[in-house]
Formats: C-alpha cells, structure tokens, sequence
C-alpha cells in the first residue's frame, strides 16, 4: 500500500507522546491555540449540518474522523458534543496517550494506529474530516488530501490547517516558537514542508474537494492569546471544503 506517513516525522511526535495533556510541556502553542481551533471547527460543522450548538450533544449523529490526532486535544471535546469519534495517527506512542486520557475522562472514542491510505482501502468514510496541524508533516501532501478526500462522505466536510510559506512563518514557527520561546523542540517543523494557503486551495481543489472557508490563527503576544482573523493568514491558517454530492 502506498503510505503518505514520514517515519521521520513520526518518531518526532513519538518521542513527545507522553506529554501530549501537560498545557505546559512540549505541547503548549496547542493547548493555547485549542480554543480558536475548536471555535473555528464547531461553527464550521454547525453551520454544514445545521447545528445548533446550545443543545446538549449537538453532533450527535455525526461520524467524525480526527486524522493526525496525537493526544486527542481534538477528538475528546468532539466527543463531548455528541459525534462519533475515530482518532487516527501513525504513532503508537499518540495512541496509547489518546487512548488512556480518555478513558480517565470517561469518553467512548475510537482510537487506531493507522494510516489515511489504510482508512480508504477499508471504506471508512465520515461526515466530517480533521487534518490539524498535519499536512505539513506528511511525506506527499497532495496524495495525503486525496486520501482525506476518500473519507469524506459526498455532502460531508473536511477542514483543514497548517502554516503558511513565507519569511514571517519562518521567524515566529521556527525561530520563535523553537529557539527562542523553547515551545516546541528544535526541528519540530520544517520550513521547507511548510504550504501557502493558495497552494493548499489548489491542493483540496486538485483532490476533488470544494473550498468554501479560509480564515487565520493570530497569536497575539501582547496579550499572549489567539484569534481568529478573516484577513491574516500570514503563519497559522485553516481551510474548510466540502465534497460534492453524487
């Protein structure tokens, strides 16, 4: 089977399973970006499946795939709100993690040691697909998006996000959040891997999948918090689409 998982890239997040929940450890630029994340996704979901997010388990019926899903920062509040939730990642190490917090939490959710390709050649397919923080990561981003594309059931959604490519990306994802603030350790990204929000539009199109959202995670160090803007998506940024019906 052809596989878009980079060992290398793999072992990286291997090593630093263990600290996937401690908002403090290696992990952190996640825990305080969790919220806008979660903001963007619901809202997005609610609005496709016409949601209402007040209700006690608004997506409930929903089958929800969380590819790259590491410790499960995503696929636990997915839960909560009454979705179907398959965690999938290529490390073992994010599994186990995943799979032992959410039993402490009390959750039902679905964890597997896999791959996107291996989802498709099982006919998995959801109503929603997750690819946060993953693209970048993956040995062949267009095939990667092809295979996210196979899940995604004709109608359902897949949102999508990564970093921009560009000098400013360069000095905050690389030079500040690993050398200077010491968030992440030093090679977490590479630079180079990196995609700007054109070519991942070009990319989902390519896969057979419909753009219809893109928005920008701000950090601001002022006040030491996200956001999400319509108009910068100069480093951080998220994409939705949709598949076609029929």
């Amino acid at each position: 089977m052809q596989t878009t998982v980079d060992p290398a890239e793999v072992a990286k997040f291997e090593a630093m399973a263990a600290e996937w929940w401690d908002p403090t450890g290696k992990f952190k630029p996640l825990h305080m970006m969790n919220p806008v994340r979660l903001d963007y996704i619901t809202s997005q979901i609610a609005a496709e499946f016409a949601r209402v997010l007040s209700d006690e388990l608004p997506f409930a019926g929903l089958r929800l795939l969380d590819i790259g899903c590491g410790g499960g920062l995503l696929s636990e509040p997915m839960a909560r709100l009454g979705a179907e939730v398959i965690g999938a990642d290529a490390a073992e190490g994010n599994i186990k993690t995943a799979s032992v917090h959410a039993e402490q939490m009390g959750l039902e959710i679905d964890y597997r040691c896999t791959m996107a390709e291996a989802l498709v050649a099982e006919g998995e397919q959801f109503d929603v697909v997750l690819a946060m923080e993953i693209v970048e990561h993956v040995a062949d981003p267009q095939a990667f998006l092809t295979a996210c594309q196979q899940l995604v059931k004709p109608g359902g959604l897949f949102i999508c996000s990564t970093i921009n490519r560009n000098p400013k990306s360069f000095a905050v994802a690389i030079v500040g959040a690993e050398h200077i603030m010491r968030w992440l350790p030093k090679g977490t990204h590479e630079w180079s891997k990196f995609i700007t929000p054109d070519e991942l539009q070009n990319m989902i199109g390519t896969a057979g999948l419909e753009n219809v959202d893109r928005k920008g995670f701000v950090f601001n160090p002022l006040l030491w918090s996200w956001s999400i803007s319509d108009r910068d998506l100069s480093v951080n940024y998220v994409t939705a689409a949709v598949k076609p019906q029929g």
